[in-house]
This record gives C-alpha cells, sequence and structure tokens, in this order.
C-alpha cells in the first residue's frame, strides 16, 4: 500500500490565495494597465510533468556540483516588444535554481540559496488569454 503524502506546511487556503491575488490586482495591476495601456498576465501555467521534469534536472545538476540542498527562485519577467508575439512585451515568471556546493559556503553555512548560474532557468509557462482572476 502507497504511502499517503502530507499536505506540504507552505500551502495556503483558497481564501488566503483569493486575497493575495486581489491584492495583487488592486495594488499592482491597475497601476500596470494603466501605465502599460493593456491587462498584463496575471498568471501562469506548466504541467506538473513540466515542473516535476525542472526538479528533477535541477535535482541532478545540483548533485553533480555537490550541492545537497538546491532550490528554486522565482523571478518576475516581462519580453521585449520585439520578441512578444504579441507585440506588447508581456510580463513573465522564470525560475532560477538555487544552491552552491558546500565548500563554497561560508563558515557561518550562509550562501545556500544564491542562484545557481551553472544550471539552465526554466520558462516557456502558459498564461492567461485573456488574463484571468484566481
Amino acid at each position: 500500500m502507497a504511502c499517503k503524502i502530507q499536505k506540504p506546511k507552505k500551502c495556503i487556503s483558497v481564501d488566503e490565495a483569493k486575497e493575495l491575488h486581489s491584492n495583487w490586482c488592486e495594488k499592482r495591476g491597475k497601476h500596470l494597465e494603466k501605465n502599460l495601456g493593456f491587462d498584463d498576465a496575471k498568471s501562469f501555467h506548466w504541467s506538473v510533468e513540466e515542473l516535476e521534469e525542472y526538479l528533477a534536472y535541477v535535482k541532478q545538476e545540483s548533485a553533480a556540483q555537490g550541492i545537497k540542498n538546491p532550490g528554486v527562485r522565482v523571478y518576475f519577467g516581462a519580453y521585449s516588444e520585439k520578441s512578444c508575439k504579441m507585440g506588447r512585451g508581456y510580463s513573465t515568471l522564470f525560475f532560477a535554481p538555487t544552491g552552491i556546493p558546500a565548500r563554497s559556503m561560508g563558515k557561518d553555512g550562509f550562501g545556500g540559496n544564491d542562484n545557481n548560474y551553472q544550471i539552465a532557468a526554466f520558462n516557456k509557462g502558459g498564461k492567461g488569454n485573456p488574463p484571468f482572476d484566481y
């Protein structure tokens, strides 16, 4: 019999997620739309399979570098108007692997969540078009 996976401790409720998204729309989204002149992307989508594939890649490459506990940082980005299919320069998100080999950390143990530029970042998720709310 397979072990049941417990809900991760950092999960948030649907209500919390709705509040976070609503706050973003009110405090950021309206200003972006006014200044850009269009409703920018509000969400991005990757399949579980795509995310698992990327995380497995990060684990593999990190292990080869002697990194025992790699991480992933999420960055906001924006396409150039020239490279954007719609010619607007929509927002995007990308994942950047983190972690440095233990031998490179200072005596205090800090530095493990620095960006690891030896491993490729991850992008090309789908976005809602038109943008939709949580």
